[in-house]
């Protein structure tokens, strides 16, 4: 009997893991050690690794000498197109044979269908794609590959929810590319505890990218998100993979936008837009006009913000509607930019210059489903509320970007060359922006656009009056 305890003890042993950081202890504290978060410790049953099965955090390469960094050769990472041009843009060119990257998104969304299309372009005779769906059965699939047209000639699908499967079906395929949907649905019997745990997560994602970087495939992890936006799951699930992507858009409207949060092998806050049709997901190359497509001409509360989005310039549309606060205490409503930063404008307009709409209803947005969050919004939403408080429309060839600080100033924001070149192409040909741009610009900007600077809010609306 003592013999059985001791087999037992032996094959499994009790770890704490944090829910909030994913860090694990061998005893409870209070306090978890690595986030400093109270209360977060729960206990988890961890058993070894099968015979034959790698461990949770294996070496990624053999350990080699320290090396002067100019003596480095520079390692040029090789890309594959995915045959979607908006995906590799975010991507940072096109998908990096090794890397991992991870896709969240809304249920709904459309991620399963843009990795789909993006697996059927990567796949290639010799080293195909693979498929591997914790949530749908393989017939599910097959029928969404058959709705989208996709070239399956080189595809592969495995309905699976245990990652020793999946490794087993790694070594024999060999695969160039492997979508994992989702990884909060795959468990490993290393670890005592349900599919989507923190510790599962962990591990699974782990070995997922040990075995994607020692083999060169291209792996992509669907993940979860909270009620918040937020990627589910432990948050060292994100420093584990090389670029994060999160997918944003209304499921019940057609325009979908990849952000890029995280890129190891290229630029950051890179964004790719898409409209969803009956085929699928289809790229937009011209997403300004995109967005500006159905904006009304002299409709008062309208400016257009030419928006930075990582090396892309952008054009939207910035609504606003001010009305009386007919029910209590005035309602402060935003869609698409930071509800706080609509609250410190108003608090600016009242007492920096003189446009008392503390009193009133504001209702912002940013039309089209599109999502700012840049600071260069500030001055394009003041002059909407301005705009849609006294009822005057602003000149349709107008755009507006710049900063607002607390005391009134509007303050430089990058790229201010790109941005007015975006809206020239578009037919724009007067741009309202702070005067420390203008003042760097040094005959940059491009030619038939008329520039403002202004130094302050005041100095701002003090030009829309002029321009009537």
């Amino acid at each position: 009997m003592t013999s059985s305890k001791n087999r037992l003890a032996k094959k499994a042993k009790t770890l704490f893991v944090c829910s909030d950081c994913g860090a694990d202890t061998p005893r409870w504290l209070g306090k978890c050690p690595s986030c400093g978060a109270w209360n977060t410790l729960a206990e988890r049953r961890v058993r070894p690794a099968p015979a034959g099965a790698r461990g949770v955090s294996p070496a990624l390469a053999p350990a080699r000498p320290a090396t002067p960094i100019g003596e480095v050769e520079a390692d040029g990472a090789a890309r594959a197109s995915c045959g979607i041009g908006e995906l590799d843009r975010v991507l940072g060119g096109g998908a990096v044979a090794g890397s991992a990257v991870l896709l969240g998104g809304d249920p709904g969304i459309g991620k399963s269908t843009l990795l789909m299309q993006a697996l059927a372009g990567l796949a290639r005779e010799g080293r195909p794609g693979l498929y591997v769906s914790g949530e749908e059965s393989a017939a599910q699939v097959a029928a969404r590959a058959r709705r989208l047209d996709v070239d399956s000639r080189h595809l592969l699908v495995q309905a699976a929810t245990e990652l020793e499967s999946i490794e087993e079906t790694l070594t024999e395929v060999r695969p160039g590319v492997l979508v994992v949907d989702s990884v909060q649905t795959i468990r490993t019997a290393s670890i005592e505890s349900v599919a989507g745990s923190v510790g599962q997560i962990r591990a699974v994602a782990s070995r997922l990218i040990e075995v994607a970087k020692r083999e060169g495939i291209t792996l992509f992890l669907i993940g979860h998100v909270t009620k918040d936006g937020n990627l589910a799951g432990p948050k060292v699930l994100e420093h584990l993979v090389d670029t994060v992507l999160s997918f944003e858009g209304d499921p019940s409207g057609a325009f979908r936008l990849v952000r890029t949060a995280k890129n190891r092998f290229g630029p950051a806050h890179e964004v790719g837009v898409f409209e969803m049709v009956e085929e699928g997901l289809r790229e937009v190359p011209d997403p300004s006009k995109l967005f500006l497509a159905e904006r009304l001409e002299r409709a008062a509360g309208s400016v257009v913000l030419p928006t930075s989005e990582g090396t892309r310039p952008l054009l939207v549309e910035v609504q606003a509607l001010v009305a009386p606060a007919v029910y209590g205490s005035a309602r402060r409503v935003s869609s698409g930019l930071d509800g706080s930063r609509l609250a410190i404008l108003l608090a600016v307009l009242d007492r920096k210059a003189d446009v008392h709409v503390l009193d009133q209803d504001v209702f912002a947005s940013v039309a089209g489903g599109a999502r700012v969050a840049e600071r260069a919004l500030d001055l394009a939403l003041a002059l909407a509320v301005v705009s849609s408080l006294r009822e005057r429309p602003l000149p349709t060839d107008l755009v507006a970007f710049g900063e607002v600080g607390l005391a009134g100033e509007v303050r430089a924001v990058p790229r201010a060359v790109q941005r007015l070149a975006e809206a020239k192409k578009l037919g724009f040909s007067r741009a309202i922006l702070p005067q420390g741009n203008l003042s760097r610009i040094n005959g940059d900007a491009p030619e038939g656009i008329t520039l403002v600077g202004v130094r302050s809010l005041a100095d701002a609306l003090s030009a829309i009056l002029e321009m009537g």
